[in-house]
């Protein structure tokens, strides 16, 4: 389990991470979303123990992950734009990986290379942003750790090679409980493969779910009400029900709303409303919704 406790990361005066506390559980897979700048790839160094937070701990199964080689011997980091030797081949780096992960499973890697139609005689330089994205994920998957950071693993992979991806992740979940931790601008991919979700935005942390539960407590309704039917007045008194975000569109309004569906539903039906309908929220919806709340518009970056 990892546990991450009132974490703040400073670089000079800029706060990268601001007091983040959550806990990732065994066997998750956990989405780490978030705002251009949020601080995910810093969280995930810091989760690595690459960097070392300024106030607050993280622990991995009990003990504090920086300088701690233990600790990070199961842990596989793979960042958006992994390292590899300028001359190396993949089964030069094969070689590398297994001095710090003992139990990289070599005859796997061999036979995942195979299947991927990856060279592994051929130096890495040469090979496609996709490719080398493709061998790092292998890499990640044989090295035999308990947990595998993901910083943008999806980026250049072709939509076949990201299913390929989602079906290694969940094998390795199924037959020796791996933990991966994704970033991840597509939250369309994150919706597919994650079942837990924590959202950045601004170095903190807005929140940390399980996704259906949070695709439970956020809901979109349309309705069409007669028009001496003021929804707002409605709201007021019922505080179990907040309103995120409203678009009317002729007669037709549009409503984000935080709470119960039950609620929503019995609240609104009390209008006798000409229609309404409760529609399920995408990931990509929520995350809007969200940092809306706390003044990430899109509306007033563009206008």
């Amino acid at each position: 389990m990892i546990e991450i406790r009132n974490v703040s990361k400073y670089f000079d005066q800029i706060k990268a991470l601001d007091n983040i506390s959550a806990d990732i559980g065994e066997g998750q897979v956990f989405g780490l979303i978030g705002t251009n700048g949020a601080g995910k790839s810093t969280l995930m160094r810091t989760i690595a123990g690459v960097m070392r937070p300024n106030e607050g701990s993280i622990q991995i199964d009990g003990q504090e992950v920086y300088e701690n080689p233990g600790v990070k011997s199961q842990i596989f980091y793979i960042s958006d734009d992994q390292y590899f030797y300028s001359s190396g081949t993949p089964q030069e780096m094969m070689r590398f990986y297994k001095i710090y992960y003992p139990d990289f499973d070599i005859p796997r890697f061999e036979k995942l290379l195979g299947i991927l139609d990856l060279d592994k005689n051929r130096k890495i330089n040469t090979f496609s942003k996709g490719m080398k994205k493709q061998l790092s994920v292998l890499y990640g998957i044989c090295s035999g750790t308990k947990y595998l950071l993901c910083d943008e693993t999806f980026d250049g992979l072709d939509p076949v090679m990201r299913q390929a991806v989602k079906a290694l992740f969940i094998k390795e979940i199924e037959s020796r409980g791996l933990t991966p931790i994704i970033a991840s601008h597509n939250l369309r991919e994150l919706e597919d493969v994650c079942d837990h979700v924590g959202l950045l935005h601004k170095g903190g942390i807005l929140f940390s779910k399980d996704l259906d539960e949070m695709k439970l407590g956020i809901h979109k309704l349309q309705c069409v009400l007669s028009p001496d039917c003021d929804y707002h007045v409605l709201l007021q008194g019922r505080e179990q029900i907040q309103l995120l975000k409203e678009d009317r569109r002729g007669s037709l309004i549009t409503l984000t709303l935080r709470g119960q569906a039950e609620d929503i539903e019995s609240a609104f039906a009390s209008l006798n409303p000409v229609f309404f309908e409760l529609l399920p929220l995408t990931l990509e919806e929520i995350f809007i919704s969200e940092t809306e709340v706390h003044g990430y518009d899109f509306k007033n970056l563009i206008l």
